[in-house]
């Protein structure tokens, strides 16, 4: 499988960013004229040739430039409350991105145990992904923000929040629409509180069930987004 490398402003700046250019020219002992293929994490691949390989900064020209088409037709957001501990935060945005997701909001909701997420380690670990996975979209994250103030921007498309009470709500599996825009809100450790659940049903976002298991936060939100593909794939 060909390395990919992330070079954010490829188009407009040939130089490759420090990290990038330590892995092309140090780690895989690349050398002038060899062929890299390079993302913007916009949806293009660049085919470039290696002008100068420097570990601090390799210059690259660009031979051609590939768009690839999204494996999805809608767009699929997951907006979630963080675990307390971090490295279940990182597992599910490393699979998510694998799988195929394009926004990832943190909640900060009243059971949350967890509400400050520095976001550079996630960020990191999305860019891993997502060339580890061969694509040329990097998943938008955003922000932590307040359940309270998320649940009430717009969105165009399918809204669902996912909780563990004893109401009636329907399977994910039966009610999620083919080639839509979807949003999940997958609830903290300690479940979303029931004024919470009745706001955002309130907001038009429809009770789901991931299944008759209690899940954890992050593979709950991992289910989710696997059986949003699930679906579509049909």
């Amino acid at each position: 499988m060909e390395t990919i490398f992330y070079c954010p402003d490829i188009r407009t700046n040939p130089k490759m960013p420090e990290a990038e250019s330590q892995h092309c020219a140090k780690v895989l002992r690349m050398k002038e004229n060899d062929s890299l293929l390079i993302t913007d994490g916009k949806g293009f691949f660049y085919r470039a040739t290696l002008l100068q390989a420097n570990p601090k900064s390799c210059i690259v020209s660009i031979m051609e430039e590939i768009q690839q088409s999204k494996h999805w037709g809608f767009d699929l957001h997951i907006a979630f409350a963080p675990t307390k501990k971090l490295d279940r935060v990182e597992w599910f945005v490393e699979k998510a991105t694998e799988i195929g997701i394009d926004i990832l909001t943190p909640l900060k909701c009243r059971f949350s145990e967890r509400k400050i997420l520095k976001d550079i380690r996630i960020e990191r670990i999305l860019v891993s992904a997502m060339k580890q996975s061969q694509k040329s979209k990097l998943p938008q994250l955003n922000e932590i923000i307040g359940f309270d103030e998320f649940i009430k921007q717009p969105f165009d498309g399918q809204k669902f929040i996912a909780h563990c009470y004893d109401t009636e709500k329907t399977p994910l599996t039966k009610i999620c629409k083919q080639n839509t825009n979807t949003l999940i809100l997958i609830g903290p450790e300690g479940d979303f509180s029931e004024q919470e659940v009745e706001e955002s049903i309130q907001q038009g976002f429809v009770p789901i069930s991931l299944g008759d298991s209690r899940l954890r936060t992050e593979t709950a939100a991992l289910v989710a987004c696997h059986t949003v593909h699930v679906i579509n794939q049909l």
